[in-house]
């Protein structure tokens, strides 16, 4: 009978060495090495012998070794600099991640995730995985409109692939990046969506429905996408003749509470807004609960769209007028993007799929006032 305590303080199982796989092969500990790592100097059948051993004993390379040897590490790294309590939350990153997860389990690769509390932080980390070569490349997500990121990864060395964009983008996109003023430095490869013309979908239904009071409850400020979308609203408020005082963004963090906190501040306006657009599918969500505790009929008094549908905004009645993307598709595409650096392909710039807007009973003409 085993002692209380006991489990706790056994050992844990030896990891199988090169050394058991030679003996259980019947084969040189060198021989394992030239197999495991497809080098010539053994023939196939040893080759495969060896590996089939190795996978019955569930044996992998030490990434430590393998990066002092100068092999790849066999993981990709993605660091995100946001407040945490936004991330439980907020399901865009989860579909991302899943996307990318996709691609990399295809090629065995692991992903190395951490969440940090800011973009020093997150620097850090990135000089800190390169000295130690815990990651081939890294995906840099949230692009800033001033970010030290791409010029600090260009100058390590570490391939990377900017997820987003930067604040202007260039044309599309398919095509090598220009090359760099500093030949050190290359350009990294981004990919992004054109945010742009995603609240142009958004301001045609909303105008064309008669609305002239729109507001847009955006994220976090300093984000490029952040700054594009609120750029393109002035931009098409501007084309319109409309008032910015009643056409404009407010900056939030993307929670539940700070969307709610937003909009209980616009519907106590002088002139309320008839339409909010909100920046995620939270935002949204809550907006809407605000909105029907005040006896405010949604679409009948006021018009909500999502930035990004989710579950959340089919569900939630009346159903949310929502901008649907392939939010997985995009992660994949980033992903593949990264393995293609890493494969020795040059710098490019990438659009994903722009969104559609999936008109739903959230919106609605204003009523008259």
């Amino acid at each position: 009978m085993t002692a209380p305590g006991e489990a706790a303080r056994r050992k844990p199982a030896r990891r199988p060495t090169i050394k058991d796989i030679a003996r259980r092969a019947g084969v040189s500990e060198s021989a394992v090495s030239f197999a495991l790592n497809d080098r010539p100097g053994v023939s196939q059948d040893t080759r495969a012998r060896v590996r089939r051993v190795a996978e019955e004993l569930g044996w992998q390379a030490n990434s430590a070794a393998r990066a002092l040897s100068g092999e790849r590490a066999g993981a990709l790294g993605l660091v995100l600099a946001r407040p945490a309590q936004t991330l439980g939350v907020e399901s865009f990153f989860l579909q991302l991640v899943s996307g990318i997860q996709e691609v990399l389990s295809a090629r065995r690769i692991a992903l190395l995730f951490q969440v940090v509390e800011d973009l020093d932080t997150e620097c850090a980390l990135y000089r800190r995985w390169w000295a130690e070569r815990r990651v081939d490349g890294v995906l840099v997500v949230d692009p800033r409109t001033e970010d030290p990121r791409p010029e600090l990864l260009a100058a390590l060395g570490l391939p990377a692939v900017v997820v987003g964009g930067p604040a202007t983008p260039g044309p599309d996109l398919s095509e090598p990046a220009a090359e760099a003023a500093d030949p050190a430095h290359p350009p990294l490869s981004t990919v992004w969506a054109d945010d742009t013309k995603a609240m142009a979908r958004v301001l045609d239904h909303l105008y064309g429905l008669g609305h002239r009071r729109i507001v847009h409850i955006a994220g976090l400020p300093g984000l490029a996408h952040t700054a594009r979308r609120i750029r393109s609203l002035r931009t098409e408020a501007d084309r319109r003749g409309l008032d910015h005082r009643q056409v404009h963004s407010v900056t939030t963090d993307y929670s539940d509470a700070e969307g709610a906190e937003a909009t209980r501040c616009l519907l106590d306006a002088e002139r309320p807004p008839t339409a909010i657009v909100y920046d995620n599918d939270v935002m949204a969500v809550a907006g809407a609960s605000v909105a029907a505790g005040r006896g405010i009929p949604v679409p009948g008094a006021l018009s909500i769209v999502a930035w990004d549908d989710s579950a959340l905004c089919r569900v939630t009645h009346p159903r949310l007028t929502a901008l649907v993307r392939d939010t997985p598709g995009f992660g994949r595409l980033a992903a593949q993007e990264l393995l293609t650096v890493l494969d020795g392909g040059p710098p490019r710039t990438v659009q994903g799929e722009l969104p559609h807007l999936e008109a739903r009973e959230s919106t609605g003409p204003p009523s008259p006032r």
